[in-house]
């Protein structure tokens, strides 16, 4: 191991770079340079929204309207502009925010040129320099050891393997890995394109969606209907060219049957529903990195948080030292053992910390041999000149069962939810790569006891979560006992007394139910994080994972939903779909909730759409078949869709629900929208059939087709919108108004063609209306037994913090 001063900082390195040499190697292309845009350029932007499949359909159909000089049939190409804006709008704003993401994440790397320590932007680090590194930083380079002070690198984030490796001087260390313990300088040996990191850095920025039931959904429907509409397009214009007397109108009436299909509004709608509730949630200073991160906020049931720096504040302080043993008699010792153990490592955690706040003066005793603290080893240690080794540490981690079970104080102070390490003396002196002691030769000297305080805000968002049906379960690498007291004075319920996270089993199904039962588990370590999540996942929950530090890591990976503090490590950042800019516990409620809002209403108004794609698909082959011109123009289609549909949807969408969201989407939707397009499509088509036979014009015709569709289509919005409220009502209401309206004013039914059919194709009309409304409600009523019969999908009965 490398010597120490007594301020714990690391030798100066010879082979440092001068100012004139790194100037070379950038002339030379041997810098780290700036990494390439992670999300893609505007064209590309452009490109991947304008290109699709029912964007080129829906411009064909228009052009093919423009071509035959029905420019008035042309309203459906607005939701096609519409889709573009929204869609490029929402990923280059997307795009804006990985892009603050990568300010905040862009840490200044430490270099030693010149003589002294300086410090650049990762992209100025040149082949050769000397980085400086110290535990929670992210390695920007590949690079070599060339002094180690209990170096320790989690390489997770490359190779999968958990368990940290330690790095003696020589070693090489690659780039995106993690420093978790102790401290060194490395010599950069290959930066830019040829290092690990360039290519790590991308895929943790890259936009990408998260895993989306909803999305899989959505495109599964828009895959069944473009190979639907290409038979059924075929048939509609050979019956149109058959049944109308000019290629105009055969051209209006198969435009008016494709364009109806294509459900476009449903991809719109959850473009905007999403982008708002990324919007919303940027109010309350929480950053998204994944758009479609939010759909597994909705169905998240398991959420894990830290204790430290959620239910408490991040800093603690020492509120007593008890010595416990014979050799602890002189006080004055245990002070300078304290003050020189603290200043071991130069990047102290908050335990260290405190104590080194406790004991600001320097013994000034110079340490052989160091053992730096790591969440696997739970202990630090060193071996001084002429002072021997001390050791401080978790009491469970210095010494044996038997020792620690006499401990009485220990017990006192972790009833009472204070942090308690133990000070420890051993006679042998810490020496190679990887620091041992012996449980049976240490002596212990004194209890170091220190207290958190609980955050002001945690007992009102515990009560939400509450509310909510969710069971609070915090996980910590604290002692249990200390956790447990804790939780209860931050307001939890049923705490108990805890359990040690080493006694829980390792199978996942037995480690699912074990954690389900406990309320606080301690002496959690990364390794236990990650078995959790995913024993969790594998019992059916969708899991949230909070963390702040480098022991997050796994469990972020692993958890269906990441959520980073902004207050913690860069690496923690990166690899989580949410930021709390603030750091902030309280910030949870409003994130959950707005996942359950965006999707839940996506869900109620996602019927609405499909719906229009049975009813379109259907009154297309029934008027193939026929060979009947097609029953509404497609003017006349774009009137109801939009104030039946789209207006309301995009109303609707947007309200507040806290329904959690359920997996099936698929099923659910088809099973109100297939029924009820049919619904409508027989009535439609019935309507319009009798007022064919009865004599009636084809504009009288689809005017009576075009009433009794926008009835039966108002009563399924209003099926849609219960329970009713004022908001609702009103919105009815004028919907109901301006559809009444386009039949009444002169102007409108000019535009549309509307002309009033005979009093008994109007009675036909009205009883056929009154029917289909009445089948929609029995269904609903029949839906919702047999949905009620079904068991209730399983609660939430697991909030993990940890």
């Amino acid at each position: 191991m490398a010597g120490v001063g007594a301020d714990g900082s690391i030798g100066i390195s010879r082979n440092e770079l001068r100012a004139s040499e790194v100037a070379q190697r950038v002339r030379e292309g041997r810098v780290n340079g700036t990494p390439p845009r992670s999300t893609r350029s505007v064209i590309a932007i452009l490109r991947a929204n304008a290109l699709t499949r029912f964007n080129l359909l829906l411009v064909g159909l228009f052009g093919a309207t423009l071509a035959v000089r029905a420019s008035k049939d042309t309203l459906f190409i607005w939701v096609v502009v519409l889709n573009l804006v929204v869609g490029v709008a929402q990923e280059l704003r997307a795009r804006r925010t990985l892009d603050r993401l990568n300010v905040l994440d862009t840490v200044p790397v430490r270099v030693r040129r010149d003589g002294e320590e300086q410090h650049v932007p990762p992209e100025e680090v040149v082949e050769d320099d000397i980085v400086v590194v110290s535990r929670g930083d992210q390695v920007a380079v590949d690079a070599m050891v060339q002094e180690s002070v209990g170096l320790e690198i989690d390489e997770s984030l490359i190779t999968g393997e958990a368990d940290p490796v330690p790095k003696p001087v020589g070693a090489c260390v690659l780039s995106g890995s993690v420093v978790i313990a102790g401290s060194g300088l490395l010599r950069a040996t290959a930066v830019g394109d040829s290092a690990y990191a360039r290519r790590l850095t991308t895929e943790a920025r890259e936009f990408s969606l998260a895993g989306s039931e909803l999305r899989e959904g959505t495109d599964a429907i828009l895959r069944l209907v473009t190979w639907v509409m290409v038979p059924t397009g075929v048939l509609l214009l050979w019956s149109q060219i058959v049944a109308n007397e000019s290629i105009a109108s055969a051209v209006q009436g198969t435009v008016a049957g494709l364009s109806a299909m294509v459900p476009e509004g449903l991809v719109l709608l959850t473009s905007m529903a999403l982008t708002a509730g990324v919007i919303r949630l940027a109010r309350r200073s929480v950053l998204t990195r994944e758009l479609a991160a939010i759909e597994g906020l909705a169905r998240v049931d398991v959420l894990c948080v830290d204790k430290t720096g959620t239910l408490t504040e991040a800093g603690m302080r020492v509120v007593t030292v008890e010595p416990i043993s014979a050799e602890a008699n002189d006080a004055k010792i245990i002070e300078l053992a304290l003050a020189a153990l603290c200043r071991l490592d130069s990047d102290p955690n908050p335990t260290m910390a405190a104590i080194a706040a406790a004991y600001p003066q320097s013994p000034g005793w110079v340490a052989a041999d160091v053992a730096v603290f790591t969440s696997e080893r739970r202990w630090s240690g060193a071996t001084f000149a002429d002072h021997g080794t001390w050791l401080l540490g978790a009491p469970e981690a210095l010494l044996d069962t038997a020792s620690v079970a006499r401990l009485d104080l220990l017990r006192r102070h972790t009833e009472r939810g204070e942090r308690v390490v133990l000070l420890a003396c051993q006679p042998a002196p810490l020496s190679g790569a990887e620091p041992a002691h012996d449980l049976h030769a240490v002596t212990p000297i004194a209890l170091v006891c220190l207290a958190e305080q609980v955050k002001a805000d945690v007992a009102e968002t515990l009560a939400y979560f509450a509310r909510q049906g969710v069971t609070v379960k915090v996980l910590s690498g604290d002692n249990p006992a200390t956790v447990a007291a804790v939780a209860a004075r931050a307001g939890l319920v049923h705490v108990g007394q805890g359990v040690d996270a080493a006694t829980l089993p390792t199978d996942p199904v037995r480690l699912a139910e074990a954690v389900g039962v406990h309320t606080v588990i301690g002496r959690v370590g990364p390794e236990h994080k990650r078995c959790i999540v995913a024993a969790l996942q594998q019992a059916g929950h969708t899991v949230a994972m909070t963390g702040d530090g480098v022991n997050d890591l796994l469990a972020l990976k692993r958890a269906d939903v990441g959520i980073a503090m902004g207050h913690g490590s860069a690496a923690s950042r990166s690899v989580a779909q949410f930021v709390l800019l603030d750091g902030g516990f309280a910030a949870l409620p409003a994130v959950v909730a707005e996942g359950r809002r965006v999707i839940a209403n996506i869900e109620r108004v996602a019927g609405l759409f499909v719906t229009k794609t049975v009813y379109a698909l259907i009154l297309a082959l029934a008027t193939g078949v026929a060979r009947l011109p097609f029953p509404l123009l497609p003017r006349q289609l774009s009137l109801i869709g939009g104030l039946s549909i789209g207006i309301p949807g995009f109303l609707l969408a947007l309200e507040a629900n806290a329904a959690r969201a359920r997996t099936g989407f698929v099923r659910r939707v088809a099973a109100i929208s297939v029924p009820a397009g049919v619904i409508a499509a027989a009535s439609t088509f019935a309507a319009y059939a009798d007022a064919r036979s009865d004599g009636a014009t084809l504009g009288e015709a689809r005017t009576t087709a075009t009433v009794v569709l926008g009835i039966v289509a108002g009563c399924l919005l209003a099926l849609t919108a219960r329970p009713f409220n004022r908001a609702r009502v009103a919105m009815l209401a004028m919907l109901a108004a301006l559809f009444a309206a386009s039949l009444a004013l002169p102007t409108s039914r000019r535009y549309f063609e509307f002309a009033a059919p005979p009093p008994t194709t109007w009675a036909t009309a009205a009883v056929l209306a009154v029917l289909a409304c009445a089948a929609l409600i029995l269904g609903q009523r029949v839906w919702s037994m047999v949905t009620a019969r079904r068991p209730a999908p399983r609660a939430p009965d697991t909030l993990m913090l940890g």
